[in-house]
């Protein structure tokens, strides 16, 4: 099979990091890459997640803490706190 040089742009501290990690666990930075080029096309997707949230108030976990929340103080098992206001400075 014919090979095919891929080039790619990534920051110097990436890349030496990235190298770095791939000679600590055996493998080249190539046979590395390799390894990601044919996940994906045996996959046919990109074989990890890509999220991208900006608001992290509507993260699962936040949100299940809430949920969670609301039933305990429809359950009877909240507090009363009073209200404590701070002066902005």
């Amino acid at each position: 099979m014919a090979q095919a040089t891929l080039t790619a742009r990534v920051d110097e501290k990436d890349k030496i990091r990235f190298d770095t990690f791939c000679s600590n666990v055996g493998l080249t930075t190539s046979s590395a890459i390799n390894i990601f080029v044919k996940a994906v096309l045996r996959e046919n997707r990109i074989p990890f997640e890509i999220a991208y949230n900006t608001d992290l108030f509507y993260s699962e976990e936040n949100l299940a803490y809430v949920e969670k929340s609301v039933r305990e103080l429809r359950a009877g098992q909240g507090h009363v706190h009073e209200l404590i206001e701070v002066d902005d400075e």
